[in-house]
């Protein structure tokens, strides 16, 4: 059984920093894709920022320039540099991962979330 563990969440006041971090752990043969996602109280889960196993990144446009995406493919470790922080970003952060088993199918997970609570 696959198990996506987030960490790093937290509060912190408006303009600061946090860092993210998920791993991954259990039976795979590779992982293709990770990302996060936010979802604040009362909204529906919006897309943060995701990479490929390349490196390639893409980001939501409300993080675009505040928010970097970074994985360590060795140790299946996805990471989220937040930077200038604002309320807006108020939210339970969700890793997610597209992981290629050893069966060669493709299955989608998700962490169980983490809160980063930014105050103003």
């Amino acid at each position: 059984q696959l198990q996506l563990v987030e960490s790093g969440g937290g509060l912190v006041q408006a303009g600061g920093s946090l860092r993210l971090s998920c791993a991954a752990s259990g039976i795979m043969f590779s992982i293709k894709s990770m990302g996060w996602y936010r979802q604040a109280p009362g909204k529906q889960r919006d897309f943060v920022a995701r990479i490929t196993s390349d490196g390639d990144a893409n980001y939501g446009d409300s993080v675009k320039g505040r928010f970097t995406i970074s994985r360590d493919n060795a140790k299946n470790t996805v990471y989220l540099e937040m930077n200038s922080l604002k309320s807006e970003d108020t939210a339970v952060y969700y890793c997610n991962a597209d992981v290629l088993l050893i069966s060669r199918s493709t299955k989608n997970y998700w962490g169980q979330g983490t809160q980063v609570t930014v105050s103003s």
